[in-house]
């Protein structure tokens, strides 16, 4: 489904609270909201050059999303009213987000080795990472309480504990350059590996499993856990999307439309899987 002109660049997605799909416009300056009809509304924010990156549902029945150029945290509600935050750390380049297990949203900082927190009041507070230059990307919610994060970079893992004291867990792989990671429905927490042309697991306590893909040039770059119990990625370099289960098969599906850089996923509130293409468009496909 088109919702932007080929230079938009729909980059993260995610379920809204209102039944919808929500997709940031990372080269546009904006947010856009697609009803499972496929109806589209197209919400400017303030700073066309703003860069927004990955959007999350909030606790607060908003959603919430980075603006990695301007170094904002900015909102929207589900009838399009825009706010923003700006973070302490000058130039942090927030990247990653999402909410957590205690009522607030928690982010990435790639620039300046941080993990960053929201309370839905605006009130920011940062975490220094034991790392430099460790580029801190994607970050979700573990199902141990902690937040996991990937490090590009340092080609490791991060677990940031409620005591607010991270912890690296580094990957059998070099150069894995880890991006997406995602809560499994398996009790563990999965990730891709852009440089390796694999995907990983990890369970609460440190250990580690690589799953390679059948094309290691495919460039899997985000990952959603599914209600089925597996886990769905994208492969920006291969224009496809896949699919691995627990047990770690996988499984590729090709998109009709050549070059598309499929880049975030999500599953829909009509329990398809929703994909942002860079190339202009959103992806649904049914399971």
């Amino acid at each position: 489904m088109p919702v932007s002109g080929p230079d938009a660049g729909p980059y993260g997605i995610t379920a809204g609270p209102d039944g919808a799909l929500w997709s940031t416009l990372v080269h546009a300056g904006r947010i856009v909201r697609l009803g499972v009809d496929g109806h589209v509304d197209s919400y400017p924010l303030d700073d066309p050059s703003c860069g927004p990156s990955v959007i999350a549902s909030g606790p607060d029945g908003a959603l919430w999303f980075t603006r990695f150029r301007d170094h904002r945290i900015g909102r929207i509600t589900t009838r399009g009213e825009v706010t923003s935050y700006p973070l302490p750390t000058p130039d942090c380049g927030p990247f990653g987000i999402t909410t957590g297990p205690d009522g607030a949203l928690w982010f990435t900082e790639m620039n300046t080795d941080r993990i960053g927190r929201i309370s839905t009041d605006g009130t920011v507070t940062e975490y220094p990472l034991p790392t430099s230059g460790g580029l801190p990307s994607v970050i979700t919610a573990g199902p141990d309480g902690a937040l996991w994060f990937t490090l590009n970079q340092a080609n490791s893992i991060g677990r940031l504990g409620p005591g607010g004291v991270p912890a690296l867990h580094p990957l059998p792989t070099p150069g894995a350059a880890p991006v997406g990671i995602t809560a499994g429905s398996d009790g563990a927490v999965w990730f891709v590996e852009i440089g390796a042309g694999q995907l990983g697991r990890i369970t609460p306590d440190g250990r580690i499993q690589e799953f390679p893909l059948p094309d290691r040039a495919a460039r899997p770059h985000a990952i959603v856990a599914d209600p089925a119990g597996g886990c769905w990625f994208t492969e920006w370099g291969a224009n496809r999307v896949g699919r691995v289960t627990v047990e770690g098969e996988i499984w590729g599906y090709d998109l009709p439309t050549p070059g598309s850089e499929p880049h975030g996923i999500t599953v829909g509130p009509d329990g398809a899987i929703w994909v942002a293409l860079e190339i202009g468009g959103i992806a649904r496909l049914t399971p």
